[in-house]
């Protein structure tokens, strides 16, 4: 039996641990599928953005994440980023919130969901779940989608 899929659709997805190094590799893993695709205009995006979420990963949920880069048959890329905490960020749940909360300029972080927000063409989260007791939780989702063909 042979699987038949659109011509234009690849997936990749990725485990990283929780390690520093694991926004380098989601970067260098970005930038060689976008480009072994032929999507090289997209690569700076995506590689910014995708590495600003396993960032956020690694320094709030404490545990391993993965990284899924899909290309969509109308010519978008969808990024998620799983990890294992269940908390899901206002920026990614209040539409207003992104106007709200103000980063002071000397400050090391707390940039990277409003780059999202800013530079993706769509944007969401999935919680999946709380933590119980005893029980390891089963996190949430973040994701966004860049180059539609014709963004709204």
């Amino acid at each position: 039996m042979r699987t038949v899929s659109p011509p234009d659709t690849w997936a990749y997805a990725l485990r990283l641990p929780h390690d520093p190094r694991a926004a380098r590799v989601a970067r260098m893993t970005v930038r060689a599928a976008l480009s072994s695709h032929g999507r090289h205009e997209l690569v700076d995006d995506v590689e910014l953005l995708a590495s600003e979420l396993v960032t956020n990963a690694y320094r709030h949920a404490g545990g391993p994440c993965s990284l899924r880069l899909t290309a969509l048959g109308d010519g978008r890329v969808r990024v998620g980023v799983w990890d294992n905490h269940p908390y899901v960020p206002v920026l990614f749940t209040d539409a207003e919130a992104n106007g709200r909360r103000t980063v002071p300029p000397d400050a090391p972080g707390g940039r990277g969901l409003r780059l999202v927000r800013e530079y993706a063409e769509t944007w969401g989260a999935w919680s999946l779940g709380d933590v119980l007791p005893g029980r390891p939780g089963t996190g949430k989702l973040l994701w966004f989608e860049v180059g539609a063909t014709n963004p709204a």
